[in-house]
């Protein structure tokens, strides 16, 4: 069964549309790597000021692959983030960054008709 990360960020109401922003702008960066198999990015509602960056992996070594591969040298050079010229790196929109892991041991979706 696939492993699920879920990215907690705080994130202060002004830095909101920053930050869905951002990850707009990096659409299709995780998709094409191997081994993932969902991305959601999930906005709070109501009692809270974390989102939540859901994605679901084939395997742990998978997830572990991508983050030292492609997210890192995305992060390093501030592509991910919307990096001005020059190298100068924007504030980050999150003030905090939870990551929780998950195994997947049950799971289902809608009856076919």
């Amino acid at each position: 069964m696939s492993i699920v990360k879920i990215n907690a960020l705080t994130v202060p109401a002004e830095q909101r549309e920053v930050l869905e922003q951002r990850f707009a702008s990096r659409a299709g960066a995780v998709e094409g790597s191997d081994g993932f198999e969902w991305f959601e990015l999930l906005r709070p509602v109501e009692g809270t000021d974390q989102y939540l960056v859901y994605t679901r992996w084939r395997s742990e070594e998978d997830f572990q692959a991508w983050m030292e591969g492609p997210m890192k040298a995305a992060h390093q050079d501030g592509a991910a983030g919307g990096g001005a010229a020059g190298g100068d790196r924007p504030k980050p929109a999150a003030t905090g960054s939870t990551v929780w892991s998950f195994e997947v041991v049950q799971q289902t979706g809608p009856k076919q008709a």
